[in-house]
């Protein structure tokens, strides 16, 4: 059984939930990524990715400058354990329609895990994995 915590990605990203849309972007940006994941407090409440930014801000016509991730986060947050087996993951990704999924160990953020790191660990060879296992663009 291979455990999330054997494939997790642990070079995070976090923002408070009032950081700007745009704040999000550049730092998306900046660090090669294409998701933060989202404080309040010092704990966990959501991810929001670049297609967030997209699909909930840009197209609501929300002014990147002053709307803030908590207005386009989603509001049910779904996390796995570190102990959780890929598969579980996946079964949750499948089962609530996400992509991205933070790791928690006793409610403290230590990863998070994507359906592109689980291509990699199931499926090596598929299209997704190689994908996924390549360097993003630029």
């Amino acid at each position: 059984m291979t455990t999330v915590e054997e494939f997790m990605t642990t070079r995070l990203v976090t923002m408070s939930c009032d950081d700007t849309l745009t704040e999000a972007a550049q730092k998306m940006r900046d660090s090669n990524i294409g998701d933060v994941i989202v404080t309040r407090d010092d704990n966990v409440v959501g991810v929001v990715t670049d297609r967030d930014i997209t699909v909930r801000a840009v197209a609501d016509m929300l002014d990147p400058q002053r709307a803030t991730l908590s207005q386009i986060i989603s509001s049910d947050l779904v996390t796995v354990s570190r102990q959780d087996d890929a598969l579980t993951a996946a079964d949750m990704m499948r089962a609530y329609g996400v992509r991205r999924l933070p790791v928690t160990d006793d409610g403290r953020l230590v990863g998070l895990v994507s359906i592109g790191d689980l291509a990699v660990e199931r499926e090596p060879e598929s299209v997704l994995a190689d994908i996924s296992a390549d360097d993003p663009n630029r």
